[in-house]
């Protein structure tokens, strides 16, 4: 079944007998929603956001629609940040949301609200994600998403005072990460009490953000305690070229990596990550998915595969430009490439 090809992609297991590694699995932990899409399913953001039954239909048809492994209905950077107090241009079909001004000044400033899961933009995801889990069972993977404490400090006090105090007041980041990661846990936690099946950590550590060193002072450790704290497969995705993190993050213990083709070929980010990370993306948004053919999709989906990737996935969240012919051809190929394994494997017997 699709679920358990896509769990047992996550696992420790599938890493560390790469020689026998079973059939890939489909599918990414970002967005997959496109106008087509909307307009395909006659609902559409902002309510895809903001109202359970229209987040459920949009994070269904990334298997329903799209044959993926796996789903995911929180469609934006925001509903944490939101919860925490931020205030929320939610967009609309042609735009996605952003965080709008910021809400503290110094680490003292920090407080989780007592009803944080309780407000709405908490409780809409938690929500859809326990319908999702009714309705497709063993059909596919039910993935939660929340914001590691670096993405939540960029929303929560400004992009610019957050890098700027890295430099000058180093332990304010410290100290401010300390209480944020309290609010990605129990964000977590919520969803998977939901019924998730696996978790989404996103943290934005790009590497035109976050040096090396920084990574390394501020959230090597950081992404460590995560991955203990949150008891199932955890899939971190941060943007951008990272190959000079992915062995720091190999060292965190998390399940998986979500990497982006900045980094370079499969097979790099295959050697970069050894036998410790399992390896979902493979595919590149701006150019292939958005203007590329079905053709040079199916290219990739196998570079990917034959290069190491475990789960066959978009980059990053898609454009929402993205025709949904290409988003198809992801799902479709995996299927296949999965089908002729399992024939081969039949004939050989």
């Amino acid at each position: 079944m699709p679920k358990a090809i896509f769990m047992k992609a996550l696992t420790r297991e599938n890493r560390e007998n790469r020689e026998n590694r079973e059939e890939p699995a489909s599918g990414p932990v970002t967005s997959i929603v496109s106008m087509e899409l909307m307009s395909h399913l006659g609902v559409g953001f902002p309510q895809g956001h903001l109202d359970v039954d229209q987040m459920v239909l949009l994070a269904e048809a990334g298997h329903t629609v799209m044959g993926y492994d796996v789903v995911m209905p929180l469609f934006s950077v925001c509903h944490d940040s939101a919860a925490l107090g931020c205030t929320v241009d939610w967009g609309n079909e042609s735009t996605m949301p952003r965080v709008v001004g910021h809400l503290w000044e110094t680490d003292a400033d920090v407080r989780i609200p007592r009803d944080f899961l309780t407000r709405d933009e908490a409780q809409v995801p938690i929500r859809a994600i326990a319908e999702l889990g009714r309705r497709l069972g063993d059909d596919a993977a039910v993935c939660g998403k929340v914001f590691g404490p670096w993405t939540l400090g960029y929303h929560l006090f400004g992009i610019e005072s957050w890098l700027i105090r890295t430099l000058t007041d180093p332990d304010m980041i410290h100290r401010s990460i300390e209480k944020l990661k309290e609010a990605t846990i129990s964000y977590a936690m919520a969803q998977l009490e939901a019924g998730a099946d696996c978790m989404m950590l996103a943290d934005h550590a790009t590497r035109d953000l976050c040096s090396p060193d920084a990574y390394r002072v501020f959230l090597k450790e950081v992404h460590t305690e995560l991955t203990k704290a949150i008891p199932c497969p955890c899939i971190l995705h941060i943007c951008g070229d990272t190959s000079d993190r992915i062995p720091m993050i190999a060292d965190t213990g998390i399940e998986c990596f979500h990497w982006d083709t900045k980094l370079g070929s499969a097979a790099r980010a295959r050697e970069l990550a050894g036998s410790r990370l399992s390896l979902m993306g493979g595919v590149n948004n701006p150019q292939l998915l958005r203007l590329g053919s079905e053709e040079d999709i199916r290219a990739a989906c196998l570079e990917a595969i034959e290069g190491g990737t475990d789960i066959v996935a978009p980059e990053c969240a898609v454009p929402l430009d993205t025709p949904l012919r290409n988003l198809k051809a992801v799902g479709a190929f995996v299927a296949e490439y999965r089908k002729r394994g399992a024939q081969a494997d039949g004939r050989n017997r």
